[in-house]
């Protein structure tokens, strides 16, 4: 049994996404919650009480569910059809998903964010901002700037006119500027530490004529002071954190390296009697590592200002993304237009959209007409025209004709806000590949520091002399050159560049996962209507049996199908407003998934859908009707029966045309080794026909949502990765249980939540250009690993004295620094030509 229920308290799609997961949970239930109308479709196998309903929303939050107030749904898609305003209190809620989160370039913690900036607590590095989609504007006194308004006005302190703030330095900005400072305090002192240090290579060391050794080397202990203590100090306060949290990591390396090289120098300095002869010169001076110290605390911090600045330029695709939205809009109150801040729009708002302007947020164009350019978004240069009741989105750019709007979908609704989160979200989240690396860096720290200490007793009891000298220096390159930080950035920085292009190309990826998993997909299981076909289905005839009714045919099934979401049963209502023919109220209305509808029409209980629907309520047609049915069917038209009072009385068939992108996507797919299979709730011949024009090796007819379910979970068990292409709400369960879900932008909220790949065109080219960028990426990520792998397997020995005894080759620390930092830049370098690649 099917019931529909009013679900009250939601505000946006995190709201329905809670509502639905928690209803969910209950045993016997299938739901499906939409936010526009707010209600819940619910499926169930026996009677559940409201009440029980009820408990389980009452921990999803401060939500609550009730009976469908039939009025109140016809009173919503009343004042939807006639686009009249919606009150601005609608939206009081909506939220802004990104705004002051901060998360751990390395995921140490999956997608766990953080409240403010500053290190991971697990591996130290700094936390990096996500993007925020906020366009608030705010106004600063030039005197006083501390005094912040959301609008013009006076200074409280001093009367001078507030201006508006237009550049503020970013999070990233922030933290690259800091590094930058205390990089060129640490060069100010580092050089002349490393002059003094290797003078003594100098023939007839000019130093030595200015003071003697002793005297240099308080030098070079006061000048390492500013080094250690401030532009350097984040690395030993990280590297402690990682010790006592045991969350060893490459700052507990550093820090270990470079601290025990300051100590031995400090104690070599202040009480060098302790020290036996072999660490001291023919003076009696020690021999000490300031310079070392210095110069590899100096190398780290320069490779963290080059990662700074490298995720800086990772994240270039969301900056592009969040430059789209304009930050004003035209208004129009009573005929009158004025300028407003896109914040202040709000659902059912009339706009004014100028030539050459970006759409200020989601809607449909209610006068005029204009070519819209959408490339920013679905990556197609050519521009698409668009007229009265066509969908147009945030951020794109209206050609050469004004037009006005309504506001559907407004704040972080919007389709480009849509987008930054889920790139945000899919940037931040762990490809599987990457539990390889998690696992190894997990022991990898302790095998170092162990590796460290047993290269120095070895050098000490077997080196030439000095020994223990030989031993310390190799132990300390031990410890610096087996970093581990290119071999944690090798996935996430990947990753993150890979989602990036993908949504600068239309297509939209939830998680790392997916971006991997769409490697391996071996078949393809699509939809038909809106998926291969356009999804913009019109009526191409309405027959009766008694010819004289059919006006009063379609007043009725366009009546009932105001309440659907369905591509046809909107075509059914388009055909209705363009014969002039007005829709009039439905009672007991009800959709059954993959059947049809029905409800009461001026007292007559009227039915429209397939053959099922009709055997489901006992309705028999006459052969005639069957025949005239299956000549349309035929041709490749989609048929719905029509009955009315139990009667079956006629038909209207409808025709969709095949998107001219899907037959090479599906040729281009099947090269490359995917099986294509089309399952459709649409009848045999109807399939048969498109199936043949596409060639397609396999097909199913008359599917129903559970039928595709089923299909999926059949190739599942056939050890197949399925991938699931769909876009409506009878595709979401079939979405959800594939592999990777593929909904198509242009279909419903519902089947976009259940996917893990949204196409923001909703064209099958889309899911060739994501398997392409899949490849991309894992290659990519092999790459970096592979490089990360061998740099460590080969790092380590040479800087242990493996060589030595062949070739008299020793790694110093300081050489062993600047190899561990550009590691990491060349990890970074690579995973940055993702951003050229030709999807």
């Amino acid at each position: 049994m099917t019931h529909t229920y009013q679900i009250n308290g939601m505000s946006c799609n995190g709201c329905r996404t809670k509502v639905e997961n928690s209803l969910n949970e209950i045993d016997g239930v299938s739901a499906v919650v939409t936010l526009e109308p707010p209600v819940a479709t619910i499926t169930m196998g026996k009677h559940i009480p409201t009440e029980q309903l009820q408990e389980s929303l009452s921990v999803a939050g401060k939500y609550t569910i009730e009976e469908t107030n039939t009025d109140k749904i016809a009173a919503y898609h009343a004042n939807k059809v006639e686009k009249k305003p919606i009150k601005h209190e609608e939206n009081k809620n909506a939220h802004n998903h990104s705004g002051g989160k901060y998360y751990c370039p390395m995921h140490c913690e999956g997608d766990k964010l953080y409240d403010k900036a500053g290190d991971c607590p697990v591996c130290g590095m700094d936390l990096v901002p996500q993007a925020n989609i906020s366009q608030k504007k705010e106004y600063s006194c030039p005197m006083h700037p501390e005094v912040v308004k959301d609008e013009p006005g006076a200074c409280p302190i001093c009367g001078m006119d507030l201006v508006l703030k237009t550049t503020t330095e970013s999070d990233e900005n922030k933290t690259y500027n800091d590094l930058w400072r205390k990089m060129k305090i640490s060069l100010a002192f580092t050089i002349p530490i490393f002059v003094i240090a290797m003078s003594d290579m100098i023939p007839n060391n000019p130093l030595m004529k200015i003071m003697n050794h002793s005297s240099w080397n308080w030098v070079q202990f006061i000048l390492s002071l500013p080094v250690v203590f401030y532009a350097c100090w984040m690395f030993f306060t990280r590297a402690w954190k990682s010790i006592i949290t045991w969350n060893l990591n490459m700052f507990t390396l550093i820090g270990i390296g470079s601290g025990v090289a300051f100590l031995f120098s400090l104690f070599g300095l202040f009480f060098p009697s302790i020290f036996p002869n072999e660490f001291k010169d023919e003076m009696g001076t020690v021999h000490l590592y300031f310079e070392a110290t210095t110069v590899i605390l100096t190398l780290v911090l320069l490779g963290q200002l080059l990662e700074a600045k490298a995720h800086s330029q990772t994240s270039g695709a969301i900056k592009e993304l969040l430059k789209l939205a304009p930050t004003e809009t035209t208004i129009l109150i009573n005929g009158f237009g004025s300028k407003i801040s896109i914040n202040d729009v709000r659902k059912g708002d009339l706009l004014r959209i100028k030539p050459g302007e970006k759409i200020p947020v989601d809607g449909k164009i209610t006068v005029g007409d204009s070519s819209i350019d959408e490339s920013m978004i679905t990556g197609e240069p050519i521009p698409v025209d668009k007229k009265v009741g066509d969908a147009v989105s945030t951020g794109t750019i209206n050609g050469n004709k004004t037009f006005v709007m309504i506001a559907e979908k407004v704040g972080a609704e919007t389709l480009l806000s849509q987008i930054i989160q889920m790139v945000n979200d899919a940037s931040r989240s762990k490809a599987p590949i990457q539990k390889l690396a998690d696992k190894i860096s997990k022991y990898f720290v302790p095998i170092v520091v162990s590796t460290s200490i047993i290269t120095f007793f070895i050098w000490a009891a077997f080196g030439p002399e000095p020994a223990l000298v030989y031993g310390y220096i190799n132990a300390i390159a031990v410890l610096i050159i087996a970093c581990p930080c290119a071999l944690g950035l090798a996935t996430p920085m990947s990753v993150m560049v890979g989602v990036g292009k993908g949504a600068s190309s239309g297509i939209l990826i939830k998680n790392a996962e997916a971006l991997e998993k769409m490697n391996k997909v071996n078949v393809l299981i699509t939809d038909k209507t809106g998926t291969i076909t356009e999804g913009k289905p019109s009526v191409d005839k309405i027959f009766s049996l008694k010819n004289d009714e059919l006006d009063n045919l379609l007043q009725s099934i366009a009546s009932l199908n105001q309440y659907s979401e369905h591509p046809l049963a909107q075509a059914i209502v388009n055909d209705a407003k363009e014969k002039h023919i007005s829709l009039i109220e439905v009672n007991d209305f009800e959709a059954i998934a993959g059947k049809g509808v029905v409800g009461t029409v001026s007292n007559r209980k009227v039915a429209l859908g397939n053959k099922s629907l009709l055997e489901q309520l006992g309705i028999i047609t006459s052969k005639d009707l069957e025949d005239k049915i299956i000549v349309e069917q035929k041709t490749g038209k989609t048929v719905s029966y029509i009955s009315i009072d139990g009667v079956a009385v006629g038909y209207v068939s409808i025709t969709d045309a095949i998107k001219t992108t899907s037959k090479a996507a599906i040729k281009e797919l099947m090269a490359q080794g995917v099986e294509v299979i089309m399952l459709t709730g649409d009848n045999e011949n109807t399939a048969k026909a498109v199936a043949e024009e596409l060639n397609l090796s396999s097909f199913k007819a008359s599917c129903l949502p559970q039928d595709k379910l089923n299909e999926i979970k059949r190739l599942q068990a056939e050890g197949k990765i399925v991938a699931m292409a769909g876009d409506g709400i009878n595709d979401a369960p079939a979405l959800a249980q594939a592999d990777i879900g593929i909904a198509m932008g242009t279909g419903t909220d519902v089947a976009i939540e259940s996917a893990k790949i949204t196409l923001v065109k909703g064209d099958l080219q889309g899911i060739v250009k994501a398997k392409n960028l899949s490849h991309a990426v894992m290659k990519n990520i092999k790459q970096n690993l592979f490089f990360a792998f061998i740099y460590n397997t080969l790092g380590v020995p040479i800087a242990a004295g493996v060589l030595y005894p062949f070739f008299g080759i020793l790694l110093s620390p300081m050489i062993a620094a600047l190899a561990m930092s550009f590691s990491s830049v060349s990890v970074i370098a690579n995973a940055l030509r993702l951003r050229s690649i030709k999807l």
